[in-house]
C-alpha cells in the first residue's frame, strides 16, 4: 500500500506541473483564437492523441461505464472551457487558486477527521489571502468563472475517481476526452475563431493538449485508483503554487507577498493531508 501511495502523489503532482505549464502556453493563443477555440484544440487533439494511443474498445463498455464516463467527460469539458474564460481575464495563479474551491469543498464534504477539516481550513485561508479584495482593476466576471470551473473540477475528482473503479483508467479517460470534445464542439462552432488556426498556432495547440490534457488526465487516473477522492482534493492544493509560478515565469504575471503567502498555506496543506494520508494507508495496510 504504501508503494502505491507513493507511486499515485508522485503521478499527481507530475500532472500538475504538466496543467499549469500547459496552461501559461494556452493563455498565449487567446490574443490570436481566444479561449473558447484554445480549449477545443487542447481537448479535441488531446482526444484524437489519446484514442490511437490506447484504442479503448467503445462496444464493449457496459451503460454503467458509458454513464460514468460521459460525466467525467461533461466535466472536462466545462471546467476546461470555463477556466479558459477565466485566465483570460485574471492572472494565472489567481485563477487556479480561486478554481481550488471546488476541491476545497469537496474535502469538506467527505471529511471525516478533525484533521481533515485543519488541513481544509488552511488552504481555505490561502484562498482568501490570495484574492485582492480591495483592488479595484479585479474582474469579477473572471473570478465568478474560476469559481464555476472549480465546482467542474469537483465532479472531474468524483467521476475520475468512481469511472476508475469500474474500467480501466487509460480507457477512461479516451472515452471521457471523447465525449468531452463532443461537447464543446458546438461551441468552438459557433465562436468560429477554431476556423482561423495556422499551423504555428496548430502546433502550440498539440503542445497544450499534450502537457494539458493527455498526460495530466492519464496521471489523475493512476493518482485516483489508489488515492481517496479528499485526498486527491487536498493534494491538488499544490495547483495555485505550479499556477503561480508558471504565470511569473512564462506570463509574467506578478503576485503580491500577501498572494505568495496564501500559495504557501495551501501548499502547506497539501504536505500535510499527503503525509497523513500515508500514515493511514500504512495502518490499513497491516491490519
Amino acid at each position: 500500500m504504501k508503494n502505491y501511495t507513493k507511486i499515485a502523489v508522485t503521478a499527481a503532482i507530475l500532472s500538475m506541473v504538466c496543467v499549469q505549464g500547459g496552461a501559461s502556453i494556452a493563455k498565449q493563443l487567446f490574443p490570436a483564437i481566444g479561449p473558447i477555440a484554445t480549449s477545443a484544440l487542447r481537448i479535441g487533439l488531446s482526444a484524437i492523441l489519446l484514442y490511437f494511443i490506447n484504442r479503448p474498445n467503445l462496444r464493449g463498455l457496459n451503460r454503467q461505464q458509458w454513464f460514468y464516463c460521459g460525466a467525467y467527460g461533461l466535466g472536462i469539458a466545462a471546467m476546461n472551457l470555463i477556466f479558459y474564460m477565466a485566465i483570460q481575464r485574471i492572472p494565472l495563479g489567481l485563477g487556479v487558486t480561486i478554481e481550488f474551491i471546488g476541491p476545497l469543498f469537496l474535502a469538506f464534504a467527505l471529511s471525516r477527521k478533525l484533521l481533515d477539516v485543519v488541513w481544509a481550513l488552511l488552504a481555505c485561508l490561502g484562498i482568501l489571502l490570495i484574492v485582492p479584495w480591495q483592488s479595484g482593476s479585479l474582474d469579477p466576471l473572471g473570478l465568478f468563472l474560476a469559481f464555476l470551473a472549480g465546482t467542474f473540477w469537483a465532479v472531474y475528482i468524483v467521476m475520475g475517481s468512481r469511472v476508475s473503479k469500474v474500467m480501466e483508467g487509460r480507457h477512461a479517460v479516451s472515452v471521457g476526452m471523447i465525449i468531452a470534445t463532443i461537447a464543446i464542439l458546438p461551441f468552438a462552432i459557433w465562436d468560429g475563431a477554431l476556423f482561423d488556426v495556422t499551423p504555428s498556432l496548430f502546433g502550440m495547440g498539440l503542445l497544450v493538449a499534450i502537457l494539458s490534457s493527455a498526460l495530466p488526465f492519464s496521471l489523475d487516473m493512476v493518482a485516483l485508483k489508489h488515492l481517496p477522492a479528499k485526498t486527491f482534493s487536498i493534494l491538488t492544493s499544490l495547483q495555485p503554487a505550479f499556477g503561480a509560478l508558471s504565470g511569473l515565469l512564462f506570463l509574467k504575471e506578478y503576485l503580491t507577498w500577501t498572494q505568495w503567502a496564501s500559495v504557501a498555506c495551501v501548499v502547506l496543506a497539501s504536505i500535510g493531508t499527503t503525509v497523513f494520508s500515508k500514515k493511514e494507508d500504512q495502518k490499513e495496510g497491516a491490519t
